[in-house]
């Protein structure tokens, strides 16, 4: 046996039960907030429905307004002062009450879907600290108190046997040494997260690039109905029935890191969404991990340079755990 495997275990014991009590701090001081219904936060849905309007934008406007319903309510000269808000957006904007909402609460209702506000006591407290966040989430299944000690898992959809072996392995010594796995259901690194996790029992989330009921891809409907069945759940900051459009990955990549208090890079080529997931997470003060790889392989490229930068090298959760203290 390691000489210091009776004190990692030691350390795994207590992290996991400091993580339960923190976990419970946050559901205390959680209720200072409230459960809010959709119906009580209606004109904030409605601009985060309107075409144009992402959380920067959303930002700018609430900055000079105070509150969604004074941006709907806004002559269309004011909101033409909002930085890269013109004329063609501006009328977007106040053409937003003609949106009828009750069809789209009605269809969450029936779905099991969970319309967040960021004021709400459910909404995930890890990203709500985070620049950029969501004003709006929608919630296809369960969240926890005790998924603020999450760690995203993310790499190529072009995952090696290598990288495949390491993602599943290293998603269940997280779920086991009590941290909830958060990826994107995407092909490759992201589906091992998951299913590793799923496996070893624990909890995962995953962040989609479309609607909640928009699954992609299709070969991961009975993953997202395991994540689902298992007490995990699809997050997502757009309209349920959102088709998964390219350019929403990136946005998607900022929810990722926010919900975490580190990353894992698995494997990434010199570019791509993980890369994007990691440099998300160095502006949001999360922790950056990346796994090496074989020198001659270009999903490794990524991964090294990331090392380069100053990720922390992960062999074994421990690792993970050493970079956390």
């Amino acid at each position: 046996m390691d000489a210091q495997e009776p004190e990692r275990e030691n350390e795994r014991t207590t992290r996991a039960a400091a993580n339960e009590t923190a976990a419970s701090l946050w559901s205390v001081n959680g209720e200072r907030l409230r459960f809010i219904e959709p119906e009580e936060f209606t004109d904030e849905i409605l601009l985060s429905l309107v075409d144009g309007v992402g959380s920067i934008t959303t930002d700018r406007l609430l900055a000079r307004f105070g509150s969604a319903t004074k941006v709907l309510d806004a002559p269309l000269d004011e909101l033409q002062r909002v930085e890269k808000v013109g004329s063609t957006l501006a009328c977007k904007i106040a053409a937003a009450r003609s949106f009828d909402v009750e069809p789209l609460f009605r269809f969450c209702r029936e779905n099991d879907i969970r319309i967040l506000s960021i004021d709400d006591a459910r909404y995930p407290s890890r990203l709500r600290e985070v620049a950029g966040a969501p004003r709006v989430l929608y919630v296809r299944g369960k969240l926890q108190p005790k998924d603020s000690y999450a760690i995203a898992m993310v790499g190529t959809r072009d995952a090696t046997t290598y990288g495949r072996a390491q993602a599943t392995r290293l998603a269940r010594e997280l779920v086991e040494a009590g941290f909830t796995v958060v990826s994107g259901l995407a092909l490759g690194i992201d589906g091992c997260a998951h299913r590793g996790a799923l496996d070893a029992r624990g909890r995962t989330l995953a962040v989609l690039g479309g609607g909640v009921t928009s699954v992609y891809p299709r070969e991961h409907e009975d993953l997202a109905g395991r994540i689902i069945a298992s007490g995990g759940a699809l997050i997502s900051e757009y309209y349920p029935l959102t088709a998964p459009l390219r350019g929403n990955f990136p946005a998607r990549n900022r929810i990722i890191s926010g919900l975490s208090i580190g990353v894992v890079v698995v494997e990434s080529g010199r570019r791509g969404g993980s890369l994007i997931t990691a440099q998300f997470a160095a502006e949001q003060n999360r922790e950056v991990f990346a796994v090496p790889g074989p020198i001659d392989r270009e999903n490794s490229k990524g991964c090294h340079q990331l090392l380069r930068d100053g990720a922390a090298l992960v062999e074994t959760v421990d690792d993970i755990l050493d970079g956390l203290v």
